[in-house]
């Protein structure tokens, strides 16, 4: 026969004591984007400055992260399906973005480069000087608008190929087929270290980057903020920094 002590110790157990509740925090990112994120070559894991960051920002608000994998020009229409809880992947904070995106506090400064590959003789050192040329760029990104826009408005003979990745963009710029990658600066010089490449010029554009949550989604945003305004002025940032860009 069960004692009553026993019956009570499994209705405690089964019905009474707490059970902990994992949070998990879905992070969106595009890790082709060195050194903000891509994949470590000897451990297959997605890192970068973006990752750490969500990261410590996640510990910061009681959350466990899941890093999800996604082409950049599908990370928004994943955030707006639900299918990810937030995205941290160097994107810049833009009007149109605004409209259907909440967007944390910058927390990057950056404007765009013109890559070629090194030695080259062609050097420009504006859009105006890529006349008659294949440009390469990502699809969905900031560097995508900048050339699109130009062209529409000086009607400039330029051509753009647009890439799922700046890995792709590059690796074509160094076989020929196109004259010049346009790229957030500090992707240019992340890629200058591991590929024949080198910035002939950088476009001022004064970007910030932020991390994008749900439209309305007030509370995960205001959480995100306070946790971000605590690190971007602590050594913790500092060393995050440090670990990928030296």
């Amino acid at each position: 026969m069960i004692s009553v002590v026993v019956v009570g110790l499994l209705v405690y157990y089964l019905y009474v004591q707490p059970t902990t509740v994992k949070r998990v925090l879905r992070v969106g990112t595009s890790p082709d984007f060195p050194p903000f994120e891509f994949i470590n070559e000897t451990t297959n894991q997605i890192v970068g400055i973006d990752i750490d960051l969500v990261k410590l920002v996640a510990q910061k608000i009681g959350y466990e992260v899941e890093i999800v994998p996604i082409d950049f020009d599908g990370l928004i229409p994943a955030l707006q399906a639900g299918q990810i809880d937030i995205v941290a992947s160097g994107m810049t904070i833009t009007e149109d973005r605004s409209k259907v995106v909440d967007f944390s506090i910058p927390y990057w400064e950056a404007n765009q480069a013109i890559l070629i590959v090194k030695g080259s003789q062609f050097k420009p050192r504006g859009l105006e000087d890529l006349n008659g040329k294949v440009v390469g760029v990502q699809t969905g990104t900031t560097a995508e608008e900048l050339v699109t826009k130009y062209i529409n408005e000086t009607s400039a003979n330029i051509q753009v190929k647009s890439y799922t990745s700046y890995i792709l963009a590059t690796q074509d710029l160094l076989n020929g087929r196109i004259d010049v990658v346009i790229v957030d600066e500090p992707v240019a010089r992340a890629l200058q270290r591991t590929y024949n490449v080198e910035t002939s010029a950088t476009i001022e554009t004064g970007e910030r980057y932020g991390f994008a949550v749900r439209k309305g989604n007030t509370e995960l945003l205001s959480a995100i903020n306070k946790a971000l305004s605590e690190i971007l002025s602590s050594q913790e940032w500092i060393n995050i920094i440090s670990k990928y860009t030296g």
